[in-house]
């Protein structure tokens, strides 16, 4: 069952990334994306860790610290994309 807390980390990934790509719908500036990111996966790290029996961390600030390297991830990950479409089209 080790499996399910590693795909929880994914998870949070994957839904940190579609909150950013909620925030790019928004009037808000979108230098705050990394931010809202960032604390929204904290947040869900502390409720995987007290969902998911197998979630990689076991204490609040890891729980936390694990979020936000997901939440921030998801940044990057849409960084990442975009700079690869970029170079595709020039």
């Amino acid at each position: 069952m080790e499996l399910l807390g590693i795909t929880g980390v994914a998870a949070i990934t994957i839904i940190c990334y579609l909150v950013g790509s909620l925030v790019k719908c928004t009037t808000l500036d979108n230098k705050f994306i990394p931010v809202i990111c960032g604390a929204f996966g904290g947040a869900l790290g502390v409720v995987g860790m007290i969902t998911i029996p197998d979630f990689p961390a076991t204490d609040y600030i890891t729980a936390i610290a694990v979020g936000i390297v997901s939440g921030l991830a998801a940044t990057g990950i849409d960084q990442a994309v975009k700079q690869l479409s970029e170079k595709k089209e020039g």
